[in-house]
């Protein structure tokens, strides 16, 4: 059984790092429309469960439609808690192979999230795809799903390759361009827009008229 995990938090307060481009309304509609491409994704790899580790009703009512479920966490104690609420949940139920992606990564593919499954096919496995940045993870298998803890935030790539050696597991590294390129910062705006990915989340920026904004927050398009 492979069970894949989507830590969400408040779709209204999410990507604070945009304030300076986008009003509260537009960084809520971003986080939905990227969140339902992730899911888009996660469905079209034909995983056996799919979770959003949330206590939000309002990510629950996006999460259903698209063949996810949502995992209930009291607080919003962060990505790295909710991650862990997940492997342990993975656990119980007798997963073979935990994933978890972020929900801020609307590029990511079907093929790419199969990548990361069968990547982890040894009898203990780590396999981690990085940001794009190189600093960051935004992909993780591991087998089986409590094989290690996670810590994200950068520089979580390399902390996180490092613990893997010192359980004696031999992390496997994925480059992945889609799951690479995480929403955060106008510079990441302008390279999915970049982009020909036919995404939710590029239509909805292409619709809001940003270069302007985009040149006045110092990101450049290639272009």
């Amino acid at each position: 059984m492979i069970v894949a995990a989507v830590p969400v938090k408040d779709l209204e307060t999410a990507k604070q790092r945009l304030v300076r481009l986008l009003t509260p309304g537009e960084r809520s509609e971003l986080a939905r429309a990227m969140l339902r491409d992730v899911l888009r994704a996660l469905k079209a790899a034909r995983l056996d469960r799919v979770w959003v580790v949330t206590r939000e009703m309002a990510v629950a009512m996006i999460a259903h439609p698209l063949g996810a479920q949502p995992l209930a966490e009291e607080d919003n104690r962060g990505h790295t808690a909710a991650v862990a609420r997940a492997q342990t949940a993975a656990t119980q139920l007798g997963a073979s192979v935990f994933i978890t992606v972020p929900g801020d990564v609307p590029c990511v593919t079907a093929e790419e999230i199969r990548a990361l499954a069968d990547a982890a096919g040894a009898a203990r496995a780590a396999v981690f795809a990085p940001s794009r940045s190189g600093l960051g993870t935004n992909g993780v298998a591991l087998k089986p799903p409590d094989a290690m803890r996670l810590r994200f935030g950068e520089p979580s790539f390399e902390n996180h390759l490092a613990a893997a050696r010192a359980l004696g597991l031999a992390p496997c590294t994925l480059t992945l361009p889609g799951l690479a390129l995480d929403i955060d910062a106008p510079d990441d705006i302008a390279a999915l827009l970049d982009r020909s990915a036919a995404t939710e989340t590029r239509r909805v920026l292409s619709g809001w008229r940003l270069p302007e904004r985009l040149a006045a927050a110092g990101a450049v398009r290639s272009g």
